[in-house]
């Protein structure tokens, strides 16, 4: 059980409890008070019987009855209609005036808490049933004077203390339920928060990290089969590769560990003009790869549209080196008024028997992820010559808009 619940679950058991108790108690009460016939208080006005049946039941009949009352008053808040037949009836045989009250102010009180028209009109006629079934041997036996005064006493006044309360506790438990409903939603929002956070979070691992250790892989396996100062440059290039993504790599965890005000600047993202040298850097591995830049506008982009871009065309690379690294690739970014265009092709790479570089299959859909998030679209699917072709279209218009 979630930590925020257990009050609210504890809350719960203890008003049940004590509400088991309170019904034990009103219980016992009104089968005591009902088979005494409320020690006769109920059958007179002065000199004038009130009562259905000018007679003094027995104790054999009172007593029965007062346990009826008593066990429907047990289960008064299930039943509260059964609970009023069962206390008119002490008032017809006994003029038990005390369980009347009772029932008059629970039949209230579960009635304010009825949601539809229908469930409220009938325990408002119910209501009103009651005292008219209480007003008859009155206003028989002492006048319509008598009958108001009294009627109200022992109905009116129990039914709106219990619309009162049943209001009352109606509107906690919607202040409750509200309560509930935004803790519960809350902790769904932060969910979906930390799932995003873990997808971002891979997505940046993963762009750090292949891309630099494929390279590194590369260079170690050019090292095998170089010999003295080539295998010394290798080597060199390796060591810098390295220490490129230490450095990155460091950056990252810096950010993930930081929280609040004493989060670490992040680090310079890699934009447009970067691209050259991350092109280099595959031609040094002996890539054929060529970089076309077409400016047809000289609207700044933004930074998050240049950091996918670049990272789209980081990751086409990366799946070049692993699958095909002597394929000729070209690389071309169009920037026009309304959209940026990015396009990386390969060719067919000839057969030399060399093992592929295992892939993990997430990097396309990180970079498709990254550039959905700035509203373009990414597609990847093989050629007609073999190859592969990777390209990106972002549109501007919105985010040239002031």
């Amino acid at each position: 059980m979630p930590t925020g619940r257990r009050p609210a679950a504890l809350w719960a058991a203890v008003r049940g409890r004590r509400h088991r108790v309170i019904d034990a108690l009103v219980a016992i009460a009104l089968a005591v008070s009902t088979s005494a016939g409320d020690g006769g208080s109920g059958r007179s006005m002065g000199d004038v019987r009130i009562t259905y049946v000018d007679w003094r039941p027995a104790l054999w009949i009172t007593l029965p009855l007062g346990l009826a009352v008593g066990a429907a008053a047990w289960r008064r808040r299930r039943h509260p209609a059964l609970f009023v037949l069962a206390a008119l009836a002490g008032w017809a045989v006994a003029a038990a005036y005390v369980a009347v009250m009772v029932a008059q102010y629970t039949l209230a009180r579960h009635m304010a808490s009825q949601r539809t028209r229908s469930q409220r009109a009938a325990g408002i006629g119910t209501l009103a049933g009651v005292a008219l079934v209480v007003a008859i041997p009155i206003w028989r036996a002492a006048g319509a004077d008598a009958a108001g005064p009294v009627s109200a006493v022992i109905c009116g006044i129990p039914a709106l203390l219990g619309l009162y309360v049943g209001a009352q506790s109606e509107l906690i438990a919607r202040m409750r339920e509200r309560a509930d409903r935004a803790e519960r939603e809350q902790h769904e929002r932060v969910l979906q928060a930390r799932n995003a956070e873990r997808a971002q979070i891979a997505r940046d691992m993963h762009d750090v990290v292949t891309h630099r250790v494929s390279l590194m892989v590369l260079h170690a396996t050019a090292l095998e089969v170089a010999q003295d100062q080539d295998a010394t440059a290798i080597g060199k290039q390796i060591g810098v590769i390295g220490r490129e993504a230490l450095d990155e790599l460091r950056s990252l965890v810096e950010v993930l560990r930081a929280d609040g005000d004493n989060a670490a600047p992040l680090a310079p993202q890699p934009t447009l003009a970067d691209l050259g040298d991350l092109v280099e850097a595959s031609r040094r591995l002996g890539m054929p790869v060529t970089l076309e830049m077409i400016h047809d506008c000289d609207t700044a982009l933004p930074a998050l549209v240049e950091h996918a871009v670049y990272r789209v065309v980081q990751e086409a690379l990366t799946n070049v080196h692993k699958h095909a690294a002597t394929a000729r690739t070209h690389v071309r970014v169009h920037h026009t008024h309304d959209a940026l265009h990015v396009r990386v092709t390969n060719g067919r790479a000839p057969s030399t028997g060399r093992t592929e570089l295992p892939a993990g299959g997430h990097g396309l859909l990180g970079v498709a992820e990254r550039v959905r998030l700035v509203g373009g679209e990414l597609t990847a699917r093989p050629t007609a010559e073999g190859g592969f072709d990777v390209s990106a279209e972002i549109p501007l218009a919105r985010q040239h808009t002031p």
